[in-house]
């Protein structure tokens, strides 16, 4: 399935989530941050709460879904677009497809977040997990990412000073 380039709604709702991540990364956390958007309009939003909550999995994306599914219905998810600061890791990638979501926009590409940010990768592209299922999932991006890599740059900045 190919993507569409980024449109105005994107850049809008791609800006929220990289506010979420930099709030994300002033709680302590990985600086990411996803929002649920459905029939036009944010739904549901999360930071990445690796830290906060002492869970490896507690990706931007995974604690969208998880808060979305107890708050309001599964249902919501499904059809759904979610905006992500950073491209999903597979783990996330294979959530949003189990949760039925069919749109993922996401800012920065994991190439750039593993060259700014260091640490592990798992390096399969979301978009491979997404357009590979058998219902394939549309992945746009990346979209805004200078403006997301702003933030993954602060972020790791302030991570050397602290030592």
């Amino acid at each position: 399935m190919d993507a569409t380039p980024p449109n105005a709604a994107d850049h809008l709702f791609m800006r929220r989530a990289i506010a979420l991540s930099r709030q994300a990364a002033a709680a302590g956390d990985a600086p990411y941050g996803a929002i649920l958007v459905r029939d036009g309009a944010a739904v549901a939003e999360a930071c990445n709460r690796q830290i906060s909550d002492a869970d490896c999995s507690a990706h931007a994306e995974m604690v969208l879904v998880r808060d979305a599914q107890r708050a309001l219905g599964a249902a919501v998810l499904r059809g759904a677009t979610v905006y992500a600061s950073g491209e999903p890791c597979a783990m996330c990638a294979g959530a949003l497809y189990w949760a039925g979501v069919r749109r993922v926009v996401y800012g920065a590409p994991q190439a750039a977040m593993a060259r700014v940010m260091g640490g592990e990768l798992l390096p399969i592209a979301s978009r491979a997990v997404l357009q590979g299922a058998s219902t394939p999932v549309e992945v746009v991006g990346p979209c805004l990412e200078s403006e997301a890599l702003q933030v993954l740059e602060a972020a790791a900045g302030a991570a050397q000073q602290r030592g």
